[in-house]
């Protein structure tokens, strides 16, 4: 393996960045691995969305640096296209389309002939548990199918990150942990890095190899590593869920 695939997918060093005299993110320090699934959390005005849209490309920074894949993300935006991909809260699918053809909008995007496009998506389709449902349009898709559609679309441009944001928040409970459980076996199985924006602890728990929390100016207050005795043994869990909730100012330390 060459020094290229060694190195991190997110590095962000000594980043500040400010609106005027409000400070969103003040010299903040985060690396994601190759391969990694790591939760983001905190509490409203934390700086997640802050941190995630300068990952993304939409904002610029004050100081320090940024790589994604090896790029400034607001620098050259355009070396990202196809390395990186996001699934929103919102489902964002086109009505008029079919899944399988809302599956294959990033491919289009990318410049794919329409057939190869078609036939990636439907693969993808079914490796998130949409097999049989390719040509459904929205109004025949639940809530959770959607969302399904959203992240094989993410999926499908084989990208080297995948973003969320709050992917999983307008689910019911038991829809979201079937779609959070799916998700991350399909991520670990293709060797995919993703990070993801949450304020659900449970859902970190269940999807991350590690989690951060961040407070007001995007100031990182907790790293835990997760390990599945951490997700299976309910002493371990609940130690683990109170820690994350005290760094979220959710309950007092005893």
């Amino acid at each position: 393996m060459n020094a290229m695939n060694t190195a991190p997918v997110i590095e962000i060093k000594g980043v500040t960045k400010a609106f005027g005299s409000l400070v969103v993110a003040s010299n903040l320090n985060l690396v994601v691995q190759r391969g990694e699934i790591v939760a983001l959390l905190g509490r409203t005005g934390a700086g997640k969305s802050t941190v995630l849209n300068m990952i993304m490309g939409n904002l610029s920074y004050d100081s320090g640096s940024i790589r994604v894949a090896g790029y400034d993300p607001y620098a050259e935006f355009k070396k990202l296209r196809g390395k990186l991909s996001v699934s929103f809260q919102q489902d964002r699918m086109l009505p008029w389309m079919t899944a399988v053809e809302n599956a294959s909008l990033g491919l289009r995007i990318l410049g794919k002939p329409k057939a190869e496009a078609l036939g990636t998506a439907g693969t993808w389709l079914s490796r998130v548990g949409l097999a049989g449902a390719e040509d459904k349009y929205v109004h025949e898709l639940s809530g959770g199918m959607r969302q399904r559609v959203s992240l094989a679309r993410a999926l499908a441009v084989d990208p080297e990150l995948v973003l969320l944001d709050e992917s999983f928040s307008q689910l019911d409970h038991v829809t979201s942990k079937t779609l959070r459980a799916d998700f991350s076996r399909v991520v670990r199985e293709f060797h995919k890095t993703c990070l993801f924006v949450t304020h659900r602890i449970d859902d970190a728990i269940e999807m991350a190899d590690r989690v951060l929390v961040l407070e007001h100016g995007a100031n990182m207050v907790l790293e835990e590593r997760i390990h599945d005795a951490d997700r299976s043994d309910a002493v371990r869990r609940a130690a683990l869920h109170d820690r994350i909730a005290v760094a979220m100012g959710e309950q007092e330390a005893d």
